[in-house]
């Protein structure tokens, strides 16, 4: 027994020391990271994770259900698409046509109202809220300097920052988009307990901004502080009064905070609600802003939202993605792990897919196959509709 009890002690010993280290060292945040992700068998962010970090509701008001299509479910998915929601571990793959659930089907236990993490489809609703201050005068324009809410970024480069910089990604900030390292400041920012300190003190900007693309999650985050300083109202409370409950979403959600303590929603990510409340965002945008004929979003900040901003790069506009494919040109809400509300303007059709995997990506934004698959198979079954 005394080499067990010694062998324990030493053990003992050596975690006392590794938190030291941990907290000396400024990586502390790994505390979390291990407890809420890795212990949990988990390399990375996942899609229920939100029941292991502090959260804040977003109630819903009236609901509006989606009414059903009149060919509701009559055609089935096509083995091709069977099986890439097997090898990928589809959750949920909903098709909405002429704003009417035509084809709606859950996996592995989930159903239509189960809840799981959209990661950054969240950027689209961030976005989204620097347009309704806009329009709600609380922010000037998308030229509107940075430096006139976070005055630490008023000096250098970063005086030249502007509220639009932010929403397209091209801050020319520091900020390294890496999901799978343990010391990125992505992966920091996901587990740390302080999100305004910790985006004032480690993001810097170094280069001109405005110039071009550059995918940075702390953009959007940094965003979300420009609009909390602007209104006045906590992010998931604007959230809840511009959109959550004015689109008559079915589900109250959740927005994971860095800490009750501080109360600041990560607002590059984590919303947690299902693919039929996700799709109403994208219904909002289809529809130049308008909800039951009410301007619920300017249609010229729609419309700038969904379009380049950069010729080199036109993948991406105020946080959409924009893709072409078989000749139709589509606006996507995208997250990690695949999660996409995917718009098609000129056909009236939403495609909203949630899951656990995706096909591996070689560069951030890249449309892989699998998103050709969930485009090309929806559009084979829609072919068969009657």
């Amino acid at each position: 027994m005394k080499p067990i009890k010694k062998a324990l002690k030493w053990l003992a010993v050596l975690l006392v020391l590794l938190v030291i280290a941990l907290y000396v060292t400024d990586t502390d945040y790994l505390i979390k990271a291990v407890k809420n992700i890795y212990l949990n068998g988990h390399t990375t962010a996942f899609l229920e994770d939100y029941k292991n970090f502090d959260n804040q509701v977003i109630k819903n008001g009236t609901p509006q259900p989606w009414p059903n299509h009149k060919n509701y479910n009559k055609v089935k998915e096509t083995d091709i698409l069977t099986h890439a929601n097997n090898t990928y571990s589809t959750i949920a793959f909903v098709i909405i046509k002429n704003d009417s659930i035509w084809f709606e089907k859950y996996y592995d236990g989930f159903n239509e109202n189960s809840k799981s993490n959209s990661f950054s489809m969240a950027k689209s609703y961030v976005t989204g809220l620097l347009g309704k201050a806009i329009m709600d005068g609380y922010i000037k324009s998308l030229n509107q300097p940075v430096c006139d809410f976070l005055p630490e970024y008023c000096d250098g480069l970063a005086a030249t920052l502007t509220v639009g910089d932010l929403s397209s990604m091209a801050s020319g900030s520091n900020w390294d988009e890496a999901y799978y390292s343990p010391f990125s400041i992505t992966t920091r920012a996901y587990f740390d307990d302080d999100l305004n300190t910790m985006i004032l003190d480690k993001v810097k900007v170094v280069e001109q901004p405005g110039q071009y693309f550059k995918y940075a999650s702390g953009d959007t985050q940094m965003l979300g502080m420009v609009i909390e300083k602007a209104t006045g109202k906590k992010l998931y409370e604007y959230l809840e009064d511009s959109f959550w409950k004015p689109l008559g979403c079915e589900n109250e959600t959740l927005w994971q905070v860095d800490s009750k303590a501080n109360d600041m929603v990560k607002a590059y990510c984590c919303i947690a609600s299902n693919a039929k409340d996700f799709a109403r965002f994208g219904k909002l945008y289809k529809d130049y802003g308008k909800w039951n004929g009410k301007q619920i979003l300017d249609s010229t900040f729609v419309s700038k939202a969904i379009t380049p901003r950069f010729a080199e790069s036109p993948q991406y506009g105020y946080g959409w993605w924009l893709y072409e494919k078989d000749s139709k040109s589509f606006f996507i809400m995208r997250g990690h792990l695949g999660q996409m509300v995917i718009v098609d303007r000129l056909n009236n059709i939403i495609v909203v897919r949630l899951g656990h995997k995706r096909t591996p990506q070689t560069f951030i934004g890249e449309f892989a196959e699998d998103v050709d698959v969930y485009i090309e198979e929806a559009y084979n079954m829609l072919a068969h509709d009657q």
